[in-house]
Order: structure tokens, then C-alpha cells, then sequence
């Protein structure tokens, strides 16, 4: 289960972008494998050949996937890394299942929420 989102600040924990703060631009789902493009993070120059009428040719800078292993939730009020837990939260006729940070127990946000169902 995947307990990051787009648009979460992450920091990256491993590799030649060690230490960067960013936010998630894409995560991708790829034969069992989950990778994550960060902004700014793992940054590469590929070399693209001109095709008439459709761009222009040159070097251009990518951003590349990386493993969503070697990123954690950055938790902006502690400034560091922190993990991310799953709670359901019920609250009078509805359940919600949020997102919490484990080491303060705030919620971060709403993943979904239903009306409960009387039996």
C-alpha cells in the first residue's frame, strides 16, 4: 500500500540528491515496482534528435523516476522525515480513513469518507 500522494513534500534519503526537499510530481506503477518523480531530483540531460515541424533538437534536462524507497514524508513543523500511518476515524454516522503522522498523530489529510450503514 502506498501511503504517498502527489504533491506530498518528501525528502530524499539515498543517492546523489541525498538530503533534497521536494514535492512528488508523478508516481508510477510499473510491473509490481513503485517509482516516484520528484521536482528537481535526479535530473539528467538527454540529447533529442530535431523532428520537422514537431521540435526542435538539442540537449534538454529531464527529471527521472526513482524508487519510492529512497524517499520519506517531510514533516515541515519538525523538519525532518517522518512516517505515515493509516487510521479510520469514525465520527457520529460516518468513518473516514485519514493519513496521520506517526510521530506527532496529527492528521494530514482525508483519504475517503462514507456514511455508516445501519444493520
Amino acid at each position: 500500500m502506498i501511503k504517498l500522494r502527489k504533491g506530498d513534500p518528501v525528502i530524499v534519503l539515498t543517492g546523489k540528491d541525498k538530503g533534497k526537499v521536494s514535492k512528488i510530481k508523478q508516481i508510477i506503477r510499473k510491473d509490481g515496482k513503485v517509482k516516484v518523480v520528484v521536482e528537481g531530483v535526479n535530473v539528467v540531460k538527454k540529447h533529442l534528435r530535431p523532428i520537422q515541424g514537431v521540435r526542435e533538437g538539442g540537449i534538454v534536462e529531464i527529471e527521472k523516476p526513482i524508487d519510492i524507497s529512497n524517499v520519506a514524508y517531510y514533516d515541515e513543523k519538525l523538519k525532518r522525515p517522518v512516517k505515515i500511518g493509516i487510521k479510520y476515524v469514525v465520527e457520529g454516522n460516518k468513518i473516514s480513513k485519514v493519513r496521520i503522522n506517526k510521530k506527532s498523530g496529527e492528521i494530514i489529510d482525508k483519504v475517503w469518507e462514507k456514511i455508516k450503514k445501519e444493520v
